[in-house]
């Protein structure tokens, strides 16, 4: 009963609320870490609604629990993300509702250049195994855009740069969207230029036909704004051709990776953007000059190749000769076989018409013996009407039959084979007259080029005998030659030796004759 009494005792120790010791804990942590910082590895992270970040510091053997709320969160130049090393400042609370303690980041940073490089390196794998940065998907730049959109600082050397250099090449119109290039808006600005220009409609503000996204050197973390997520989908998702020109030449940004091309630096993209305009007009008198060679050497081989083929074809006088005397022949052979044809036909005509008298006689000498049989045989009555209508028919027979319809018909088939025959000597004669005409140009032709008129000209033939000599060589071997000139021909001797020396200084001696 009495260690009952003893344990029911109150004791010395002070006797605390939750709350109190909640609220004495929480000033001895804060009182202790007011600032600290906090090297660790991003674990478990987690952005709500609100805008808030929670995540997890941890190593190999801790964790901390730890906060980044929204104001903070907005403003880092580098968003953690799960995985990466990071140095946080801020200090440490509690939370006395969960009775655990928390670090309040006020500043997260990457662990030295290791940490970025690795998280970039994420990053990239986890894009390009979305597809952004196939090479399928890249477009081709168009070879002379006419407006071109810059994405850069306003008021950097990039700008300048570009300009001037399009200016030396090839001036074109520029559209510049004024973007940060560093810092916490960077990224969403650079992202929504890139989205600003795919969505410009066609209007008094022309749409630009290439994109370039600028901007100079600078370390990792004054580029880290080219490396976020938003700004790769921007350039991959672009519709319109997009030029990366960020850093320098050793400088790589994930939106290198995303965009249709890569310049090293600022002015190498302005360069890719349009051609020299001195180079393309010299190319194009260079093909322009190649192309007057190429017709005239196309005209030169034609004119030789038809050179070549006319030679090879027959005058046209032979292929028309053979036929020509064809029908000279025929057309001489014409006439007096329409005539003998003619002939022909007006005897067998008269022959048919001497045969066909007496048959006529013979018909109506019958006819009339039979009407006087019949006659003998009928009634007077019947028979005198009988006897008119075989006469009446008898009468139409023979005046079909008689000599003038005959002479008529004969006379039509007479004037037609003289007119056959006008017709055709008409078209005899204008033959003749054509095969004249022709003759006398070939005949004025052979004039012209016949060697007397070259005679004409100065000219002269020299023969021996009935042959016609050309060389000294042949002349020398004859004593006397015949020179023809266009006005007649003249007999020479010919000196068949070499000239000597006359005596009495060159003059002839008086009563000496020469041989020749």
């Amino acid at each position: 009963m009495s260690d009952l009494l003893e344990d029911d005792a109150p004791g010395n120790a002070p006797e605390f609320t939750v709350s109190e010791i909640s609220g004495a804990v929480k000033r001895t942590i804060e009182g202790s870490f007011a600032h600290v910082r906090v090297r660790g590895e991003v674990g478990r992270l987690s952005r709500p609604r609100s805008g808030h970040v929670y995540l997890d510091l941890k190593d190999d053997r801790s964790v901390l629990a730890s906060v980044i709320w929204k104001g903070v969160a907005a403003r880092l130049a580098t968003q953690p993300e799960e995985g990466m090393e990071v140095i946080a400042t801020g200090r440490l609370t509690t939370f006395p509702g969960q009775s655990k303690y928390q670090l309040m980041i006020e500043d997260i940073r990457p662990a030295g250049m290791g940490a970025l490089m690795a998280m970039l390196e994420k990053r990239r794998a986890a894009l390009a195994a979305e597809g952004l940065f196939d090479e399928a998907r890249k477009q081709a730049l168009p070879f002379l855009p006419e407006v071109i959109g810059v994405v850069t600082s306003p008021s950097g050397a990039v700008i300048r740069d570009i300009l001037h250099r399009l200016r030396d090449r090839f001036p074109r119109k520029v559209l510049i969207w004024p973007v940060a290039v560093q810092g916490e808006k960077c990224a969403p600005e650079v992202a929504a230029a890139i989205r600003g220009f795919n969505a410009l409609p066609a209007g008094r503000l022309p749409r630009p036909d290439l994109i370039i996204v600028a901007r100079g050197g600078g370390s990792l973390e004054d580029l880290w704004g080219f490396n976020e997520e938003a700004v790769v989908r921007a350039a991959a998702e672009s519709a319109i051709p997009l030029i990366s020109a960020v850093g320098h030449e050793t400088d790589t940004t994930l939106i290198d990776f995303a965009s249709d091309r890569r310049a090293p630096t600022p002015t190498a993209a302005a360069e890719m953007a349009v051609p020299v305009r001195l180079d393309l007009l010299n190319w194009v008198s260079d093909q322009g000059a190649r192309l007057t060679r190429g017709a005239g050497q196309a005209v030169s081989l034609r004119r030789q190749r038809l050179g070549d083929l006319s030679r090879g074809l027959p005058r046209p006088e032979a292929l028309v000769d053979g036929a020509r005397q064809r029908l000279d022949f025929l057309g001489a052979g014409l006439d007096p076989a329409l005539r003998a044809l003619t002939q022909k036909r007006r005897m067998a005509f008269e022959a048919a018409a001497a045969r066909l008298a007496p048959a006529l006689e013979r018909g109506v000498a019958t006819r009339r013996v039979a009407l006087g049989r019949a006659e003998a045989g009928l009634s007077p009555a019947r028979l005198g009407a009988g006897v008119r209508q075989r006469r009446d028919w008898l009468d139409r027979l023979a005046a079909r039959l008689l000599p003038d319809r005959l002479a008529e018909r004969t006379q039509r088939d007479r004037q037609r084979f003289d007119e056959l025959s006008a017709r055709f000597e008409r078209v005899a004669m204008q033959g003749v007259a054509q095969r004249r005409e022709r003759l006398g140009a070939l005949d004025r032709l052979r004039q012209t080029l016949g060697y007397t008129e070259t005679l004409k000209r100065g000219y002269a033939v020299v023969r021996a005998g009935e042959a016609v000599v050309t060389t000294r060589e042949a002349a020398s071997g004859h004593a006397r030659l015949e020179v023809e000139f266009s006005d007649g021909k003249l007999g020479v001797l010919a000196e068949t030796g070499p000239a000597r020396p006359k005596r009495g200084g060159g003059r002839d001696e008086p009563g000496q004759g020469s041989l020749f």
